[in-house]
């Protein structure tokens, strides 16, 4: 891999942020993104009540914004939920999709988890697409089979052109929230074969990113992000304290380093 490709770090609030608290965040956040190099990509997925003020506060500057989660419906008597084309009017450029605590506490099933990925592509959104095991699936050895069913589900519903358009993160769920991390070795075994299966889809998708999350934090982002096939982060906890965000997206300035 070039040492000058990307690095893309996103923040997932989750169901956190005050209106005072956050406006205090994106100004320093956005401070610190604009002395980072061209090669760091920086974005925020926040809950949908704060597009608004994220839009006004971070508009112009390094940081380019999201939310957590879209409709499968692009309109219609479906109350309580968020169509695509809403979060593009409040200028989001991400839609995160399939995070484990989705699957986990809504039922998300893979199918569905496909067809948000395709309404966040008809709407120009750039789907981050989110994967992973728990515990009892990689004590059992079935990583691969868990990571694979749910990544080939969305790309067999997309086109070469389509799947070159998306981003996908990799989250063991064993480590989210936990404070226990894959190591650096783990993680790219799971990216490398992520990579593979992207790979096979087409020579175009080949290099779409692949992001790790589970428990990043800023004494190992470094490693992570030094690895072949890990080109970023999604984070949780820690993309609520600017300074350790910030200290992640430093992080993921690795040019120079072969």
């Amino acid at each position: 891999m070039s040492k000058q490709r990307l690095r893309l770090v996103v923040g997932n609030w989750k169901m956190h942020g005050r209106l005072a608290g956050n406006a205090t965040f994106l100004e320093a956040v956005a401070r610190g993104a604009a002395a980072l190099p061209g090669s760091v990509q920086v974005g925020l997925c926040v809950p949908c009540p704060y597009l608004a003020q994220v839009q006004s506060l971070l508009e112009g500057s390094r940081v380019e914004w999201g939310v957590q989660d879209i409709s499968a419906h692009v309109q219609g008597a479906y109350t309580g939920e968020v169509a695509a084309e809403m979060a593009v009017e409040f200028g989001s450029s991400f839609a995160i999709v399939g995070h484990s605590e989705r699957r986990a506490y809504h039922r998300e099933s893979v199918a569905l988890v496909a067809l948000k990925t395709e309404r966040a592509l008809a709407a120009g959104l750039t789907p981050i697409v989110c994967v992973g095991e728990t515990l009892e699936e990689r004590d059992a050895g079935l990583t691969q089979q868990i990571v694979g069913s749910q990544l080939g589900e969305v790309l067999a519903k997309l086109s070469v052109e389509a799947a070159a358009r998306i981003v996908v993160a990799y989250e063991p769920v064993w480590a989210i929230g936990t404070g226990k991390s894959a190591t650096a070795g783990q993680a790219q075994e799971v990216h490398a074969f992520l990579r593979k299966l992207l790979a096979e889809k087409g020579a175009l998708v080949a290099n779409v990113p692949l992001l790790y999350g589970g428990s990043v934090k800023p004494e190992n982002a470094r490693e992570l992000f030094l690895q072949a096939d890990i080109d970023g982060g999604l984070i949780g906890g820690a993309s609520l304290k600017e300074q350790e965000f910030l200290a992640i997206c430093k992080a993921a300035d690795i040019s120079g380093v072969e």
